[in-house]
């Protein structure tokens, strides 16, 4: 049984990288921000004791020192999974509300391992599909992403506004994990996690246009309303609600991954030794909104669903998951499956 620090522990994937740990028998500290939310995430694993499922309390990751207790633990940590990200409603300035509490972030918990929990051996970051998506190659059909790819855009880029603000601080975010355990030297090897990334529509939060990860899966009905779910499965919920009749939208990035294929990813990289020092581009492979609606109207055939929109664009850039399948030997589930075992915990909440 190994001593685990799981950051942001409600979080959609985060939830379910718990439940990866807890079923493997590992003992786990989850930071939350809330007692609310440890407490709907003891409602979630109610068999689970203190001695497996413990919390920290961690109220803005963006503050300087904000993981220097939460490292502290006894028995002590082994792995660290970072998964929380800094949370905002209202960006008025990109480089004060989203770059500079990214890197922070990031930045500020590895720091904390390195002064405070010495014997920490591997920390896992999840990191986004934007730290490679580039705006400059886009879906060009002779181009693949993988591992070995960054996303090259500038902080002159990245100030101009919001959306760019955003793709920008996962970039950074990253980078400055890889240029501290370069620099500083610590104890402990990293791997980062990194899963597709949806380009648009997305979805406004007072001025950020929100670039949501392409994570679909089951939903914990404890933790999520049908109006507080991850972006990527409110599609799912609206097909299923019959508010696509007239057309399917396009699907953005159209690559994607369940999020119970991403959350053993996070395990298998704080697991296994060869997993240390690398990114890892955690995908399924291609999917399209129509392909997801077909599936949908198989399994539900009274609701309508547009019978035109959503297809799959005629050309489109290669990918290379070839690393996440070797190392990380994950087998990722189909897309059909996938639907299949996400509409009755939608159906659990009301759609």
């Amino acid at each position: 049984m190994t001593r685990v620090l799981l950051t942001g522990g409600s979080g959609f994937i985060a939830v379910h990288v718990l439940e990866a740990l807890l079923t493997q028998g590992h003992s786990v500290v989850t930071s939350v921000r809330s007692e609310a939310k440890a407490q709907m995430l003891r409602d979630t694993f109610p068999n689970i004791g203190k001695d497996q499922l413990d919390f920290v309390y961690v109220a803005d990751i963006a503050q300087e020192g904000a993981f220097d207790e939460a490292v502290k633990s006894d028995p002590p940590f082994e792995w660290v999974i970072h998964t929380a990200s800094p949370f905002h409603f209202n960006i008025t300035d990109t480089q004060k509300d989203l770059l500079d509490p990214a890197i922070i972030g990031t930045a500020g918990i590895l720091k904390a391992i390195k002064k405070n929990a010495p014997t920490v051996k591997r920390v896992v970051v999840t990191s986004s599909f934007a730290a490679i998506l580039s705006a400059k190659t886009g879906n060009r059909p002779d181009h693949t992403y993988s591992e070995n790819g960054w996303n090259p855009i500038t902080l002159e880029e990245a100030i101009q506004d919001p959306s760019s603000g955003y793709r920008a601080s996962k970039t950074f975010a990253e980078k400055a994990a890889w240029d501290f355990v370069e620099k500083e030297r610590p104890n402990f090897q990293i791997a980062t996690v990194w899963c597709s990334q949806k380009s648009n529509p997305g979805r406004t939060h007072r001025g950020l246009q929100m670039n949501p990860p392409t994570v679909f899966g089951p939903v914990h009905p404890k933790l999520q309303t049908l109006d507080t779910i991850n972006t990527s499965n409110q599609r799912i919920r609206d097909m299923m609600l019959g508010k696509m009749q007239d057309e399917i939208p396009l699907s953005g990035v159209h690559v994607w991954v369940d999020v119970r294929d991403l959350a053993l990813a996070h395990v298998r990289a704080a697991e296994r030794p060869e997993a240390a020092s690398k990114r890892f581009f955690v995908t399924a492979g291609y999917y399209s909104n129509r392909e997801l609606a077909d599936n949908i109207q198989e399994l539900l055939p009274e609701v309508k669903i547009a019978a035109k929109g959503g297809e799959f664009p005629a050309e489109y850039f290669k990918y290379d998951n070839s690393r996440t399948r070797d190392i990380l030997g994950i087998n990722f589930r189909s897309l059909k499956d996938m639907v299949k075992d996400t509409i009755p915990t939608l159906q659990a909440l009301g759609a």
